[in-house]
């Protein structure tokens, strides 16, 4: 049989097969449900939030929370939570708190993991170890000698107006570096090795210090995991009420997470108002989640093929 010519191909098309269609097998579909009842579990809350914070306490007092709104909605308790809660006073500590403990934790660890992954040395496993151990480390379990130790070092007034390491935020910079480096340590190191080690030795070869192999040439190719490990940090840092109440006793000093402490009372307490300062409360790490969350969800997978 003869090939058709184009003419021919236009008069007589050939038929084009449709795509099979896929069939969810039973796992796929378990997966979905799951995804979809976690979302679900992950988005309500945040909504009943939003919805408190937007009603008047009159009508939730009345007509309780989970309820048709009665008289009209308002952002009059967004105003009340910022002047109440003192939350810009409160968010600048958080700044002053969040933004250096951040910074040393992603030098320091990335100069430990940069020794544990590329320096040989006999005690280079049991250091990784000790490092990853630490996370297991239940914070609770320190608090009594913690504070004591706290309230022996001295440092600087400069540093510290109460001349101690307690109640400073010099403090709360070091407890959040120690107990943070752990983990960053371990997902630096994991990626680091996979570095191929011609690029090293090519550095060496060209008369490279070691220092010059850190900060030149791994630590811009650990950018994606540094972007990952910032927002993380900014995160569970901003976030910290644990270590703020139990090494600091001045009021006026502690993070954000404070100013929503402050707007409960011992007896009453406006849950609306409560409820827009935790919204305005979670902006911030929105906002970093935003500006890195390309590099955030690159930086996750990395190192994990080696």
């Amino acid at each position: 049989m003869s090939a058709l010519t184009g003419s021919e191909r236009l008069k007589h098309p050939v038929p084009v097969r449709a795509a099979p269609k896929r069939t969810l097998s039973p796992g796929r579909t378990a997966a979905y449900v799951f995804m979809i009842v976690m979302t679900a579990v992950w988005l309500v809350p945040i909504l009943l939030a939003v919805y408190v914070a937007v009603r008047p306490l009159a009508s939730t007092a009345r007509y309780g929370y989970i309820s048709l709104p009665h008289g009209g909605l308002t952002l009059g308790n967004f105003t009340a939570a910022w002047n109440q809660g003192q939350i810009g006073h409160y968010f600048m500590n958080s700044l002053f708190i969040t933004v250096p403990a951040v910074i040393l934790t992603l030098i320091l660890s990335s100069a430990v993991a940069f020794v544990l992954s590329r320096i040989r040395f006999r005690f280079t496993i049991p250091l990784l170890m000790l490092f990853t151990a630490g996370n297991l480390l239940p914070q609770q379990a320190i608090i009594t000698p913690l504070y004591r130790l706290y309230l022996q070092i001295h440092v600087p007034t400069f540093l510290a107006s109460s001349g101690l390491l307690y109640d400073s935020r010099l403090g709360l910079i070091v407890i959040n570096v120690t107990f943070q480096m752990g983990f960053c340590v371990f997902v630096l190191s994991n990626f680091m090795k996979t570095i191929p080690d011609e690029m090293y030795e090519a550095a060496v070869v060209d008369g490279a210090s070691v220092w010059t192999r850190f900060w030149r040439l791994t630590v811009p190719l650990c950018r994606p995991a540094l972007a990952a490990l910032g927002t993380l940090l900014t995160t569970w840092i901003y976030n910290d009420f644990f270590w703020a109440t139990v090494l600091m006793s001045t009021g006026s000093k502690r993070p954000i997470t404070s100013a929503l402490a402050n707007l409960q009372g011992q007896f009453v307490a406006n849950q609306n108002v409560i409820a827009a300062a935790a919204l305005i409360v979670a902006i911030p790490t929105l906002v970093v989640y935003m500006l890195l969350q390309r590099q955030f969800i690159a930086g996750l997978t990395l190192g994990s093929t080696r």
